[in-house]
């Protein structure tokens, strides 16, 4: 989904374009032409990867987004979590999508060091192997992503409720929520 662009992402762009115009324009005005396609090359490759990453630094910085109140229970009947909490527009522009990122460890207590990052992620290999051994592979991890608001206003909240399956296998859950702004 394409997000809002501010005025600086537009300023970016049009910087961009005319860095992209001026380059070509003084390449064409070149001596030898074997170089030409070159340095045309070179300056468009050169000015999409830095107006690639300005664009991204830009979103950091102007889509603010705060999370809180944030609960969960579970439904043991249904072996189901929901998570339920407020979501608001710290910023001066419009946000596109808030995307609220739930990870579940199993035990993670144990393994004494407890980073959203430094779990492990099982690949398909068990999966292409194992597949005719009857093996029953139960991830320790899981990461589910939701789309809690879409166009939020500068300065407003929302609020958000989220529900999904809960392993029953799972002992003594760390649990990591994170927000991110499109």
């Amino acid at each position: 989904m394409i997000t809002y662009f501010t005025v600086w992402h537009y300023l970016v762009v049009l910087v961009g374009i005319s860095l992209i115009a001026l380059g070509v324009f003084f390449a064409l005005k070149q001596q030898e032409r074997k170089i030409v396609i070159s340095m045309i090359f070179s300056i468009v490759l050169i000015i999409v990867l830095v107006v690639g990453f300005t664009l991204v630094a830009i979103d950091k910085y102007t889509k603010k987004v705060y999370l809180g109140n944030v609960e969960n229970h579970r439904i043991l009947s249904l072996e189901k979590i929901v998570y339920t909490g407020v979501v608001q527009n710290i910023g001066n522009y419009t946000i596109g999508e808030v995307t609220l990122e739930i990870r579940l460890v199993n035990k993670a207590h144990k393994t004494g060091n407890i980073k959203p990052g430094s779990f492990f992620s099982p690949s398909g290999l068990i999966e292409f192997f194992g597949g005719g051994m009857n093996i029953l592979y139960k991830p320790q991890t899981i990461v589910k992503r939701f789309v809690v608001a879409k166009n939020l206003k500068p300065k407003k909240a929302q609020s958000f409720r989220v529900m999904f399956d809960y392993p029953p296998y799972f002992e003594q859950v760390t649990q990591f929520t994170t927000i991110k702004a499109h």
